[in-house]
C-alpha cells in the first residue's frame, strides 16, 4: 500500500518516527515534507497529501501537525479527502470502520509517540463497514 504523509514544523519529529515505522513495516510512503523544525505553514503540506490522495497516487494518507487541527482542515479542503483527526486508538477504528477515512490527522503536541503508532496501526488494519454508512458517505462527497 501506497501512503502519502506530510506535516508541519510542530509535526516533523513525529512525521519522522511514523515513516519510519511505516518503511520497516513494507509500506510505500510519499513524503510531501516538511523536512526541518524550521516554521512553515501547514495549510500547503494538508492540501498536498490531499491532493494525493483525491488524484490517485497514494491510498491512504496521514497529516500531521502540532494540535492536528489546522491540517486536518487543509486535507478536508480537497474534494474526496475524508480526513479524521484522531487523537484514540478507538477514534482511528471508528474513522475507518463507520467514516472510510482516507487520510489520518494526529496532533505530535497531543499525543505521545507510542500512541500515534498504535493509533496508525489501528486506522490502517481497519476496513470500512459499508452499509448505511456508505449512504452517509455518499452525501460528504455529493
Amino acid at each position: 500500500m501506497k501512503i502519502a504523509i506530510g506535516c508541519d514544523h510542530a509535526g516533523y519529529p513525529l512525521k519522522v518516527a511514523v515513516e519510519d515505522k511505516l518503511l520497516k513495516e513494507g509500506f510505500e510512503v510519499v513524503d510531501f515534507g516538511t523536512d526541518s523544525v524550521e516554521s512553515v505553514d501547514y495549510p500547503s503540506y494538508g492540501k498536498a497529501v490531499g491532493k494525493a490522495i483525491a488524484d490517485g497516487e497514494a491510498e491512504k494518507g496521514i497529516v500531521i501537525c502540532g494540535s492536528g487541527i489546522g491540517i486536518s482542515i487543509a486535507a478536508n479542503k480537497v474534494k474526496g479527502v475524508r480526513c479524521a483527526l484522531c487523537t484514540s486508538v478507538e477514534m482511528a477504528e471508528m474513522s475507518r470502520r463507520h467514516n472510510d477515512a482516507n487520510v489520518l490527522a494526529m496532533g505530535a503536541r497531543m499525543i505521545e509517540q507510542d500512541l500515534a503508532f498504535e493509533i496508525v496501526d489501528k486506522w490502517l488494519e481497519t476496513d470500512f463497514e459499508g452499509g448505511k454508512h456508505l449512504r452517509r458517505i455518499n452525501m460528504l462527497d455529493e
